[in-house]
């Protein structure tokens, strides 16, 4: 499956969760977050377009850093 790089302004506990449930949602995915670092990795074969629109869910800045 294909790892994906994504930063998002997560700033708590409640904003990793907040990524968590979208991504749950969606399905297919499997992520790591790493809240210290404000980084998202996840393995999916959705595209990025999906997971970017999916991780904007969140309302938080989202960005793709490329594949990991």
């Amino acid at each position: 499956m294909p790892k994906h790089e994504f930063s998002v302004d997560m700033t708590c506990e409640g904003c990793s969760n907040a990524v968590s449930r979208v991504l749950n949602k969606l399905g297919g995915v499997e992520f790591d977050i790493d809240l210290p670092n404000k980084k998202v990795c996840i393995n999916s074969e959705h595209s990025v377009g999906i997971l970017l629109e999916t991780l904007e869910k969140t309302g938080k800045a989202v960005s793709y850093l490329g594949p990991k």
